[in-house]
């Protein structure tokens, strides 16, 4: 099985930490160079100290706020010009809770444009040096709400739906340049973003944050959350040569708590 990625150039966003920052790590071990892509420099020289690093391999960083699509647009534009991108990982914050009878149609072009908007500049960025090598791996972070919609999401829910429409599209029309295109939905899984979930909801009913994590366990039938460096596996996988003939697929990592098939 070939799942070496020396030589081959990675664009991950959203990398100063969590799931992002454990998808460069996997990346880095199997060999590829890693740019880590936020908005905060000192996190990401942080985060770069803890790629692994051998050889020729190189590893750096952009800074760049995904709530502004057009800045995140012309820094990667100025980067991959100089350098091609083999993979891009499209991973970024989600949007904030709440019911969506109460959502705003701002509140939906935000996330729009953090989600989207973002995934489809970059990826159109990246695209012809992906041709030209006959090799290109398009990566989205998602959620499994792209199977069955998660209570009290809903912008976050219409988003990432509309994200893995997206994928699939993009995924059918690549394919014949040994491009694939393929989304990760990860389950609950133990990073910041999940523990500020948490807080929210433990403090709007007045519980313990310890009783809210419990029962969000208990609805995942391996009775724990998932470790960012699961999730990460299962996209370094997809970017590996070994992969080359899955595409336009979502896969689930989750502890098996998605009740579809």
């Amino acid at each position: 099985m070939n799942l070496s990625l020396s030589n081959k150039n990675a664009l991950i966003c959203g990398a100063s930490q969590g799931i992002g920052l454990a998808i460069a790590q996997e990346l880095a071990l199997l060999g590829a160079n890693c740019t880590l892509m936020a908005r905060n420099a000192e996190s990401l020289q942080t985060a770069l100290k803890t790629l692994h690093q051998e050889g020729t391999q190189q590893h750096q960083y952009l800074v760049a706020d995904f709530n502004q699509p057009d800045l995140v647009q012309k820094v990667a534009h100025e980067f991959v010009a100089q350098n091609p991108i083999h993979i891009l990982i499209n991973n970024t914050g989600g949007p904030p809770s709440g019911p969506i009878t109460q959502s705003s149609a701002q509140a939906f072009l935000d996330a729009y444009n953090l989600h989207l908007i973002n995934n489809h500049q970059l990826a159109q960025i990246v695209l012809p040096a992906m041709k030209s090598e006959n090799y290109g791996r398009i990566i989205n972070i998602i959620s499994t709400s792209v199977k069955i919609p998660l209570q009290n999401l809903g912008v976050s829910n219409t988003t990432r739906a509309a994200v893995a429409g997206w994928a699939k599209t993009w995924a059918n029309e690549v394919a014949p340049f040994g491009i694939t295109v393929n989304n990760v939905l990860p389950g609950a899984t133990s990073t910041a973003r999940l523990a500020s979930i948490i807080n929210t909801k433990a403090t709007k009913i007045n519980t313990a944050e310890e009783e809210i994590a419990h029962e969000m366990m208990n609805e995942i039938p391996m009775g724990r959350f998932g470790q960012p460096h699961e999730i990460a596996s299962v996209a370094a996988f997809l970017a590996t040569p070994a992969a080359g003939y899955v595409t336009g697929q979502s896969i689930c990592v989750d502890g098996g708590r998605t009740g579809s098939i």
